[in-house]
């Protein structure tokens, strides 16, 4: 196995639940295999943080610093005309923060006076957040992703699509006291974060906390710190403390989020982080299970529509607006991810993952059956006999093409 190479051993382990929460976040204070985290972390849905050893060579770490402060002179000079949308965190929007368009010449203006006025409570606390700025400026030394992040199908699903222009590769830069309220990631997907300058706490809530966190209309809490939610009258199920890891990343850790936990961050000092939202073959069942969910509660909404014309396609629309897929692009991303590893294993060149990754055989075999399995549920779906795409893609034609090369592999029985 090369040093790029990421791979396992065993093509028959399956995803499973994190039952056992501990008094600590489990944190990596050294250099594992691969496998070891795949195992322990990606294959569990089980949180961690991970020292500095794991950005010690990124770029961003000399290049984004000046002493142990953010570097705001170098994304003046090599991005300083781009567009970035900035959250004000003293000002609420529905459950999120407000947010408008800026350059990065005019944030970085106000984020320099603020901080030279030591961060004023009478003045807007501005959070540039969601920034794509490796897609923008992909010619810029920034980072490569760890390892253990690699196995990163939506963006190689996003990368790959020249159609597309999007991915879910961030960078945040905030002053002290800026902050993300009460969420869980997109799609439910896994998150990774990295400060590259300055620190952060974090509150991580296990899979159905969030429930505690609810009130008497089944609205997510803003803030899970605020007074308000101790009101049985408001938040009937609130029962704090319940199970919570309190965590402070330092410069140079990262922060493992897996799916389906809700969290909160707050920049204690000034800090600019980079952050990846994710999906592989240990979660897509669960990415899955929370878009058709999405479907329900959208065909709900709507119900009293049913008798308009191509009412199943609209409901598909609604989803993409509200979710971030439809069930269409659900399967363009399986099948974006299938072809290049069925390739792989009949005899083609490696698969390529974003970091220069590559990816081993046994992980392609393993990763096409966790496709296999998520497409015999996706193709069950009675929703897919209204959408006329299915006829032209042929889902069914993928599942059985990836089943028959699956036996050759002794992986499923074979006929």
């Amino acid at each position: 196995m090369s040093n790029n190479e990421i791979e396992i051993g065993d093509t028959s382990v399956e995803p499973s639940h994190y039952n056992d929460f501990e008094d600590k976040i489990s944190e990596l204070s050294q250099d594992i295999p691969y496998e070891d985290f795949f195992q322990g972390y990606l294959l569990t849905n089980r949180p961690c943080k991970i020292n500095k050893f794991v950005t010690e060579f990124w770029e961003c770490r000399t290049n984004w610093l000046t002493g142990s402060k953010p570097n705001l002179f170098y994304f003046r000079e090599y991005c300083g005309d781009a567009e970035v949308p900035v959250a004000d965190c003293r000002e609420r929007e529905y459950n999120s923060q407000k947010k408008k368009m800026y350059t990065l010449h005019k944030y970085l203006d106000y984020l320099e006076e603020y901080i030279s006025e030591s961060h004023p409570s009478t003045k807007p606390n501005l959070y540039l957040k969601d920034w794509h700025l490796t897609r923008d400026f992909p010619n810029l030394a920034v980072y490569r992703v760890p390892k253990y992040f690699a196995s990163d199908w939506l963006n190689e699903y996003f990368t790959s699509r020249s159609d597309l222009n999007d991915d879910y590769r961030f960078v945040y830069i905030g002053p002290k006291g800026s902050w993300t309220p009460l969420h869980a990631d997109v799609f439910t997907s896994y998150s990774w974060s990295v400060n590259v300058v300055g620190r952060k706490r974090w509150l991580l809530f296990p899979p159905g906390e969030e429930m505690h966190l609810r009130d008497r209309f089944g609205n997510l809490a803003y803030d899970a710190t605020a007074e308000d939610i101790f009101d049985k009258t408001n938040y009937p199920s609130c029962d704090r403390p319940g199970k919570c890891y309190d965590v402070i990343q330092e410069a140079g850790e990262a922060i493992f989020v897996p799916s389906g936990w809700h969290h909160q961050v707050w920049n204690l000092e000034d800090t600019i982080s980079v952050n990846h939202n994710w999906v592989n073959g240990c979660n897509i069942m669960q990415i899955w299970q929370a878009l058709s969910s999405s479907l329900l509660a959208v065909q709900k909404e709507v119900s009293d529509c049913t008798d308009m014309d191509d009412w199943h396609s609209h409901c598909q629309l609604m989803l993409r607006a509200t979710h971030g897929l439809s069930y269409e692009e659900f399967y363009d991303l399986l099948q974006c991810i299938a072809q290049p590893r069925i390739m792989y294993i009949k005899g083609d060149c490696p698969v390529k993952m974003y970091g220069n990754w590559i990816l081993g055989h046994n992980h392609a075999v393993w990763d096409l059956k966790q496709i296999s399995k998520t497409l015999k549920h996706f193709l069950v779906d009675k929703n897919l006999t209204y959408l006329p795409w299915v006829g032209t893609k042929n889902p069914f034609g993928l599942l059985e093409n990836i089943d028959n090369l699956l036996k050759t592999t002794g992986v499923l029985p074979g006929p």
